[in-house]
Protein backbone atom coordinates (compact mmCIF):
# COMPACT_ATOMS: atom_id res chain seq x y z
CA UNK A 1 0.00 0.00 0.00
CA UNK A 2 2.86 2.43 0.90
CA UNK A 3 5.06 1.96 -2.43
CA UNK A 4 1.33 2.57 -4.03
CA UNK A 5 0.80 5.46 -2.89
CA UNK A 6 4.27 7.08 -3.14
CA UNK A 7 3.73 5.96 -7.40
CA UNK A 8 0.87 7.89 -6.63
CA UNK A 9 2.34 10.95 -5.41
CA UNK A 10 4.94 10.77 -8.14
CA UNK A 11 8.07 10.97 -5.69
CA UNK A 12 10.90 10.08 -8.60
CA UNK A 13 9.44 13.62 -10.64
CA UNK A 14 10.00 15.86 -7.36
CA UNK A 15 14.03 15.85 -8.94
CA UNK A 16 12.08 18.68 -11.19
CA UNK A 17 11.67 21.18 -8.47
CA UNK A 18 15.51 21.41 -7.57
CA UNK A 19 14.75 24.31 -9.85
CA UNK A 20 13.74 26.34 -6.90
CA UNK A 21 17.39 26.15 -6.04
CA UNK A 22 18.87 27.45 -8.56
CA UNK A 23 18.76 31.40 -7.76
CA UNK A 24 20.07 30.20 -4.31
CA UNK A 25 22.71 28.80 -5.78
CA UNK A 26 23.73 31.92 -7.84
CA UNK A 27 22.67 34.44 -5.26
CA UNK A 28 26.29 34.01 -3.13
CA UNK A 29 23.57 32.77 -0.06
CA UNK A 30 24.36 29.16 -0.63
CA UNK A 31 26.12 28.64 2.67
CA UNK A 32 23.61 30.99 4.70
CA UNK A 33 22.24 28.81 6.94
CA UNK A 34 18.59 30.89 6.86
CA UNK A 35 18.55 30.83 3.17
CA UNK A 36 18.96 27.64 2.17
CA UNK A 37 16.47 26.23 4.88
CA UNK A 38 13.80 28.84 3.69
CA UNK A 39 14.72 27.92 -0.13
CA UNK A 40 14.46 24.03 1.24
CA UNK A 41 11.18 24.43 2.83
CA UNK A 42 9.99 25.98 -0.44
CA UNK A 43 11.10 23.23 -2.13
CA UNK A 44 8.87 20.85 -0.15
CA UNK A 45 5.84 22.83 -0.60
CA UNK A 46 6.31 22.30 -4.28
CA UNK A 47 7.04 18.69 -3.87
CA UNK A 48 3.55 18.47 -2.26
CA UNK A 49 2.28 20.84 -4.91
CA UNK A 50 3.56 18.56 -7.80
CA UNK A 51 2.18 15.47 -6.36
CA UNK A 52 -1.46 17.38 -5.55
CA UNK A 53 -1.16 17.76 -9.77
CA UNK A 54 -0.20 14.32 -10.53
CA UNK A 55 -3.19 13.33 -8.63
CA UNK A 56 -5.94 15.18 -9.64
CA UNK A 57 -4.61 15.14 -13.49
CA UNK A 58 -4.95 10.97 -12.52
CA UNK A 59 -8.31 11.57 -11.58
CA UNK A 60 -9.31 13.76 -14.70
CA UNK A 61 -7.43 10.67 -16.86
CA UNK A 62 -8.40 7.67 -15.28
CA UNK A 63 -10.29 6.38 -18.05
CA UNK A 64 -7.75 7.49 -20.75
CA UNK A 65 -5.18 5.60 -18.32
CA UNK A 66 -6.74 2.51 -18.00
CA UNK A 67 -6.86 2.62 -21.84
CA UNK A 68 -2.80 2.90 -22.46
CA UNK A 69 -0.70 0.13 -21.97
CA UNK A 70 1.52 1.26 -19.46
CA UNK A 71 -0.58 4.14 -17.41
CA UNK A 72 -2.93 1.52 -16.70
CA UNK A 73 -0.70 0.06 -13.78
CA UNK A 74 -0.78 3.77 -12.75
CA UNK A 75 -2.80 3.20 -8.60
CA UNK A 76 -5.97 4.95 -9.63
CA UNK A 77 -6.21 3.77 -13.12
CA UNK A 78 -5.37 0.03 -11.89
CA UNK A 79 -8.29 -0.10 -9.30
CA UNK A 80 -5.21 0.01 -6.31
CA UNK A 81 -6.20 3.28 -5.28
CA UNK A 82 -9.47 4.33 -5.05
CA UNK A 83 -11.05 7.74 -6.01
CA UNK A 84 -11.97 8.40 -2.73
CA UNK A 85 -9.25 7.54 -1.13
CA UNK A 86 -7.69 9.28 -3.58
CA UNK A 87 -9.83 12.59 -2.72
CA UNK A 88 -8.57 12.15 0.82
CA UNK A 89 -4.81 11.93 -0.23
CA UNK A 90 -5.31 15.64 -2.40
CA UNK A 91 -7.52 16.95 0.67
CA UNK A 92 -4.30 16.16 3.14
CA UNK A 93 -1.87 17.91 1.08
CA UNK A 94 -4.12 21.02 0.18
CA UNK A 95 -3.81 21.24 4.17
CA UNK A 96 -0.34 20.79 4.27
CA UNK A 97 0.45 22.73 1.49
CA UNK A 98 -1.72 26.03 3.19
CA UNK A 99 -0.28 25.33 6.79
CA UNK A 100 3.48 25.38 4.91
CA UNK A 101 2.49 28.66 3.01
CA UNK A 102 1.71 30.38 6.14
CA UNK A 103 5.55 30.90 6.51
CA UNK A 104 6.28 32.69 3.35
CA UNK A 105 5.90 36.05 2.14
CA UNK A 106 3.00 36.95 -0.37
CA UNK A 107 4.47 37.12 -3.32
CA UNK A 108 5.46 33.03 -3.13
CA UNK A 109 1.88 32.27 -2.28
CA UNK A 110 0.74 33.74 -5.39
CA UNK A 111 3.17 32.05 -6.96
CA UNK A 112 2.55 28.79 -5.74
CA UNK A 113 -1.06 29.28 -6.79
CA UNK A 114 -0.45 29.86 -10.05
CA UNK A 115 1.79 27.24 -10.29
CA UNK A 116 -1.13 24.84 -9.40
CA UNK A 117 -3.64 26.74 -11.13
CA UNK A 118 -1.49 26.90 -14.34
CA UNK A 119 -1.40 22.77 -14.22
CA UNK A 120 -4.63 22.23 -13.40
CA UNK A 121 -5.72 24.18 -16.80
CA UNK A 122 -3.25 21.96 -18.41
CA UNK A 123 -4.54 18.71 -17.00
CA UNK A 124 -8.37 19.97 -18.22
CA UNK A 125 -7.24 22.00 -21.88
CA UNK A 126 -3.83 22.87 -22.15
CA UNK A 127 -2.25 19.51 -22.74
CA UNK A 128 -5.09 19.42 -25.77
CA UNK A 129 -3.53 22.37 -27.82
CA UNK A 130 -1.05 22.07 -29.76
CA UNK A 131 2.46 24.01 -28.76
CA UNK A 132 0.53 25.56 -25.40
CA UNK A 133 0.96 22.35 -24.17
CA UNK A 134 4.81 22.60 -24.65
CA UNK A 135 4.61 25.88 -23.25
CA UNK A 136 2.23 25.28 -20.40
CA UNK A 137 5.08 22.66 -19.55
CA UNK A 138 8.26 25.17 -20.08
CA UNK A 139 5.87 27.65 -17.55
CA UNK A 140 6.28 25.63 -14.89
CA UNK A 141 10.01 25.13 -14.79
CA UNK A 142 10.40 29.25 -15.11
CA UNK A 143 7.84 29.33 -11.96
CA UNK A 144 9.97 27.05 -10.01
CA UNK A 145 13.31 29.27 -10.83
CA UNK A 146 10.87 32.46 -10.10
CA UNK A 147 9.67 31.05 -6.73
CA UNK A 148 13.44 30.14 -5.62
CA UNK A 149 13.97 33.99 -5.97
CA UNK A 150 10.73 35.76 -5.30
CA UNK A 151 11.12 33.34 -1.21
CA UNK A 152 14.39 34.66 -0.34
CA UNK A 153 14.01 37.94 -1.83
CA UNK A 154 16.90 38.20 -4.11
CA UNK A 155 16.86 39.24 -8.43
CA UNK A 156 17.03 36.38 -10.85
CA UNK A 157 18.93 37.57 -14.32
CA UNK A 158 16.56 37.52 -17.33
CA UNK A 159 19.04 35.66 -18.75
CA UNK A 160 18.75 32.52 -16.35
CA UNK A 161 15.02 33.01 -16.81
CA UNK A 162 15.08 32.76 -20.54
CA UNK A 163 17.79 29.61 -20.25
CA UNK A 164 15.35 27.76 -17.70
CA UNK A 165 12.50 28.39 -20.36
CA UNK A 166 14.11 27.01 -23.11
CA UNK A 167 15.75 23.93 -21.36
CA UNK A 168 12.18 23.03 -20.37
CA UNK A 169 10.66 23.69 -23.90
CA UNK A 170 13.64 21.74 -24.83
CA UNK A 171 12.65 18.72 -22.22
CA UNK A 172 9.07 19.07 -23.33
CA UNK A 173 9.85 19.03 -27.31
CA UNK A 174 11.71 15.84 -26.37
CA UNK A 175 9.48 13.75 -24.67
CA UNK A 176 6.76 14.82 -27.54
CA UNK A 177 9.44 13.80 -30.21
CA UNK A 178 9.33 9.98 -28.36
CA UNK A 179 5.60 9.94 -27.78
CA UNK A 180 5.69 10.27 -31.70
CA UNK A 181 7.95 7.43 -32.29
CA UNK A 182 5.45 5.54 -30.25
CA UNK A 183 2.40 6.41 -32.18
CA UNK A 184 4.63 6.13 -35.46
CA UNK A 185 5.84 2.90 -34.42
CA UNK A 186 1.90 1.77 -34.51
CA UNK A 187 0.69 2.04 -30.92
CA UNK A 188 -2.25 4.30 -31.43
CA UNK A 189 -3.44 3.82 -28.12
CA UNK A 190 -0.68 5.16 -26.33
CA UNK A 191 -0.44 8.17 -28.50
CA UNK A 192 -1.94 11.61 -27.08
CA UNK A 193 -4.92 13.49 -29.08
CA UNK A 194 -2.48 16.48 -29.50
CA UNK A 195 -0.23 14.37 -31.30
CA UNK A 196 -2.21 13.91 -34.17
CA UNK A 197 -0.99 17.95 -34.99
CA UNK A 198 2.82 17.28 -34.53
CA UNK A 199 4.75 15.59 -37.05
CA UNK A 200 8.53 14.19 -36.27
CA UNK A 201 9.61 16.98 -38.80
CA UNK A 202 8.23 19.91 -36.60
CA UNK A 203 9.45 18.12 -33.34
CA UNK A 204 13.08 18.08 -34.98
CA UNK A 205 13.15 21.74 -35.79
CA UNK A 206 11.47 22.91 -32.30
CA UNK A 207 14.16 20.90 -30.78
CA UNK A 208 16.84 22.18 -32.53
CA UNK A 209 15.52 25.74 -31.38
CA UNK A 210 14.95 25.04 -28.09
CA UNK A 211 18.50 23.41 -27.83
CA UNK A 212 20.09 26.67 -29.66
CA UNK A 213 18.54 29.28 -27.15
CA UNK A 214 19.46 27.14 -24.15
CA UNK A 215 23.37 27.34 -24.89
CA UNK A 216 23.03 30.98 -26.59
CA UNK A 217 20.64 32.26 -23.18
CA UNK A 218 22.96 30.65 -20.75
CA UNK A 219 26.60 31.75 -22.41
CA UNK A 220 25.56 35.32 -22.68
CA UNK A 221 24.38 35.00 -19.30
CA UNK A 222 27.87 33.91 -18.07
CA UNK A 223 29.33 37.28 -20.06
CA UNK A 224 26.91 39.63 -19.02
CA UNK A 225 27.73 42.70 -17.04
CA UNK A 226 25.41 42.09 -14.41
CA UNK A 227 26.92 38.60 -14.24
CA UNK A 228 30.54 39.51 -14.15
CA UNK A 229 29.54 42.66 -11.74
CA UNK A 230 27.86 40.57 -9.34
CA UNK A 231 30.28 37.75 -9.05
CA UNK A 232 33.46 39.74 -9.91
CA UNK A 233 34.59 37.22 -12.10
CA UNK A 234 34.41 36.10 -15.94
CA UNK A 235 35.73 32.56 -15.25
CA UNK A 236 31.72 31.52 -15.20
CA UNK A 237 32.13 31.17 -18.85
CA UNK A 238 34.33 27.85 -18.22
CA UNK A 239 30.58 26.27 -17.15
CA UNK A 240 29.02 26.15 -20.32
CA UNK A 241 30.74 23.05 -22.22
CA UNK A 242 29.18 21.17 -19.43
CA UNK A 243 25.80 22.62 -20.71
CA UNK A 244 26.52 22.24 -23.93
CA UNK A 245 27.78 18.42 -23.27
CA UNK A 246 24.36 18.05 -20.89
CA UNK A 247 22.56 19.04 -24.10
CA UNK A 248 23.78 16.79 -27.21
CA UNK A 249 23.67 13.76 -24.37
CA UNK A 250 20.26 13.92 -24.07
CA UNK A 251 19.72 14.56 -27.86
CA UNK A 252 21.86 11.67 -28.86
CA UNK A 253 19.87 9.32 -25.45
CA UNK A 254 16.64 10.56 -27.71
CA UNK A 255 17.62 10.17 -31.25
CA UNK A 256 19.78 7.37 -30.99
CA UNK A 257 18.47 5.31 -28.20
CA UNK A 258 15.00 6.70 -28.00
CA UNK A 259 15.42 6.88 -24.19
CA UNK A 260 13.72 10.74 -24.05
CA UNK A 261 10.11 9.65 -22.66
CA UNK A 262 10.82 9.92 -19.08
CA UNK A 263 13.62 13.19 -18.23
CA UNK A 264 13.62 11.45 -14.84
CA UNK A 265 14.39 8.44 -15.50
CA UNK A 266 17.09 9.73 -17.78
CA UNK A 267 18.06 12.46 -15.41
CA UNK A 268 18.07 9.68 -12.99
CA UNK A 269 20.08 6.70 -14.59
CA UNK A 270 22.09 7.75 -16.91
CA UNK A 271 25.99 8.11 -15.46
CA UNK A 272 26.86 10.54 -18.10
CA UNK A 273 24.03 13.11 -17.94
CA UNK A 274 24.44 12.30 -13.62
CA UNK A 275 28.72 12.92 -13.84
CA UNK A 276 27.56 16.07 -16.35
CA UNK A 277 25.17 17.54 -13.66
CA UNK A 278 27.58 17.41 -11.05
CA UNK A 279 30.22 18.39 -12.61
CA UNK A 280 28.57 21.33 -13.75
CA UNK A 281 27.54 22.21 -9.88
CA UNK A 282 31.07 21.84 -8.38
CA UNK A 283 32.14 24.04 -10.98
CA UNK A 284 29.94 27.03 -10.57
CA UNK A 285 30.24 26.67 -6.87
CA UNK A 286 33.54 26.82 -6.77
CA UNK A 287 33.62 29.63 -9.53
CA UNK A 288 31.08 31.56 -7.76
CA UNK A 289 32.23 31.40 -4.46
CA UNK A 290 35.97 32.84 -5.44
CA UNK A 291 37.25 29.28 -4.06
CA UNK A 292 38.82 29.09 -7.82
Amino acid sequence: MLLDYLKLTRVPQWIKNFFVFVPLLFSLHLFDGDYFFTTLEAFITFCLASSLIYIINDLIDVEADRAHPTKKNRPIASGKISKLNALIVIAVLVIVIVLLLLNFNREFIYIVIGFVVLNILYSLWFKHIVILDIFSIAAGFAIRVLAGAVVISVPVSSWLILTTIFISLFLGVMKRHSELLLSTGGDASSSRKVLSQYSLNFADQMATVAAAGVIICYALYTVSERTVSVFNTENLIYTTPFVVYGIFRYMYLEYISNKGDNTTRIVLTDIQLIVTVLAYTVTTVLIIYKVI
